[in-house]
C-alpha cells in the first residue's frame, strides 16, 4: 500500500476572540480547537488577531483554522475586516481552511455571502445537525452520519452563501450551517471544539440573558450532550490538511 507523505508545515489556529471567563481555566479557543483536532503544541502555530497580532504569510501552513469570537461579523471590526481580506486571499490560493461559529461566517462574509442576525434568535445548547446531500460527497462529510448532535452558541447566521459554495449541514433554526466553497475551504456554524462541559459552562455564563430571552436554561442544561461526531470534524480535516489537501488544493 502506498505510504500516506504528512506536511511537514504547521496549521494556524487563527484565534477571533477568547471563551466566557469562567471557562478560561481550561485554557483558550486555541488550545480546546487544537485537543480536539488530536494535534501536538509543536503541529501548530496560533495567532490572536483579535488583539492584533499580524497575520503571517498563509503559505506557510498546511491549514487554517478560524475560532469562534464574542464579536459579530457585521460590526465590521477594523481586526476582523482584515482577517477577512487575509482569509479570501488564502482561500483563493488553495489553502485548507475551516472556520468555526464566527469563522464561518467570516469565511462567508470574506469569500462575497451575506451575515446577518439570526431571524429565530440566540440559539445555545446541543442541537441536531442533518447532513444534506452534497455532504455524501465531501471530503469533510462524507461517511457521517446522516444526522448527529453538535455544541451551537450563536446569534448571527449566514443568510447567503458566497458564489459557489455547497450547503452542506443545516438545522432547524440554521439552513446554511455548514458550507464548502472550493475544493478546500469549509464553515461550521457549530462547535466541533466543545465538550458537553464546556457547552454547560456557556449556559451558565448566559443563563441571565436567556431568561431575559425567553428560553429556559435549565432545560438547555438538561439537554446537552456528547457530541463526539461534531468534534471528530476537527480531527478529519486537520487530517485533510496535513495529507491530501497539502498536496491536492494548491495543483
Amino acid at each position: 500500500m502506498p505510504v500516506t507523505s504528512v506536511s511537514p508545515r504547521p496549521l494556524l489556529i487563527i484565534a477571533a476572540g477568547r471563551p466566557v471567563e469562567s471557562l478560561r481555566r481550561h485554557g483558550g479557543f486555541a488550545h480546546w480547537i487544537r485537543v480536539a483536532a488530536d494535534l501536538q503544541a509543536g503541529q501548530v502555530q496560533v495567532v490572536d488577531v483579535e488583539s492584533g497580532e499580524p497575520l503571517p504569510a498563509h503559505d506557510g501552513f498546511a491549514g487554517v483554522i478560524i475560532s469562534g469570537s464574542a464579536a459579530m461579523v457585521t460590526e465590521r471590526l477594523a481586526w476582523s475586516e482584515h482577517c477577512a481580506a487575509w482569509l479570501r486571499e488564502a482561500a483563493g490560493a488553495g489553502v485548507p481552511t475551516l472556520g468555526i461559529c464566527y469563522g464561518h461566517q467570516l469565511l462567508a462574509h470574506a469569500l462575497g455571502g451575506e451575515v446577518a442576525d439570526n431571524p429565530e434568535g440566540r440559539r445555545m445548547g446541543t442541537y441536531e445537525v442533518e447532513l444534506l446531500e452534497a455532504a455524501a460527497k465531501d471530503p469533510l462529510f462524507s461517511g457521517l452520519p446522516a444526522r448527529f448532535p453538535a455544541q451551537v452558541t450563536h446569534v448571527q447566521v449566514v443568510r447567503r452563501l458566497p458564489q459557489g459554495a455547497v450547503a452542506l449541514a443545516r438545522t432547524g433554526h440554521d439552513p446554511l450551517h455548514a458550507f464548502r466553497w472550493g475544493r478546500s475551504v469549509w464553515g461550521v456554524q457549530f462547535h466541533p471544539e466543545f465538550s458537553a462541559t464546556h457547552m454547560r459552562g456557556y449556559l451558565r455564563a448566559r443563563a441571565q440573558v436567556l431568561r431575559s430571552e425567553g428560553a429556559d436554561p435549565g432545560a438547555l442544561l438538561q439537554a446537552v450532550r456528547a457530541a463526539p461526531v461534531a468534534r471528530g470534524v476537527l480531527r478529519r480535516f486537520a487530517q485533510l490538511a496535513r495529507t491530501t489537501l497539502a498536496h491536492s488544493s494548491r495543483e
